[in-house]
């Protein structure tokens, strides 16, 4: 799990394009014991972590961390002026925003919370790489959605979206400068259908192939719908969506 943890935190810090030879202030969101803390002071930046569990914090303090850590619920907001950070980075913490774990938790205002108070603590074209692990198309779109509530653009990038136990999901959010949607390690033929970008600006979201489907309604989801009713032996009009509705086939 360990190695896991910094595979992933290497990732991250990879998506965030910092600048060379420069050091950087990051905010791990999620920091638990200080493992992705670790790599990024191996990298030459400064951190500062928070963490909702005092008892990842205690084993963080124990292990003599070089960042700063502070104890706070990500769903309240990030406690931090404008502008303090060059970049944000989190592992496995962000899908917990799409739980209600209390009666009064409603997770899209908490992931709204979050990423709105998140983008004010950014300096302007600084990033924001969050892994995660979803449940299902449907979290990744409330996540997003209220990314793109709160100002950011970008999109979710997918490592090795073909294999199971590899597939790992990075949300890569910009804050205030539109920048381009970095590429997923494994990626697929152009060819085939799958896609491992899916990206969104701050006037339309698309979710197209999150589960290996194309949007309903879209341009691929038609062209599928029509190849399935020629299968099925249906007759399908070249310039209609489709046709032959309850027909027989003809021989």
């Amino acid at each position: 799990m360990m190695e896991i943890q910094t595979q992933m935190s290497e990732r991250a810090v990879e998506l965030l394009c910092l600048p060379e030879d420069q050091p950087c202030l990051l905010l791990d969101v999620g920091c638990g014991s200080g493992l992705s803390g670790d790599y990024i002071s191996e990298e030459g930046h400064h951190w500062i972590g928070i963490d909702i569990s005092p008892a990842m914090l205690d084993v963080a303090l124990d292990r003599e961390v070089e960042g700063d850590l502070i104890r706070g619920d990500m769903g309240q907001g990030i406690p931090f002026r404008p502008g303090t950070f060059d970049g944000c980075i989190s592992i496995s913490a962000l899908q917990w925003l799409c739980n209600a774990d209390k009666k009064t938790h409603s997770p899209p205002r908490r992931l709204y919370r979050f990423f709105s108070t998140l983008y004010s603590s950014l300096a302007r074209g600084a990033r924001a790489v969050l892994q995660l692990y979803p449940e299902n198309s449907e979290q990744l779109e409330l996540v997003t959605a209220q990314a793109m509530r709160a100002g950011f653009t970008g999109g979710m990038v997918v490592d090795y979206p073909n294999s199971t136990k590899a597939k790992k999901f990075f949300l890569c959010l910009f804050a205030g400068v539109a920048g381009v949607l970095p590429k997923g390690l494994g990626e697929v033929a152009a060819n085939q259908r799958a896609s491992n970008q899916v990206s969104f600006t701050n006037q339309r979201s698309r979710f197209k192939n999150v589960r290996g489907k194309s949007v309903k309604k879209s341009k691929d989801w038609i062209l599928e719908k029509k190849e399935r009713r020629r299968r099925q032996g249906k007759e399908v009009r070249p310039d209609t969506k489709f046709s032959g509705r309850n027909r027989r086939p003809h021989f």
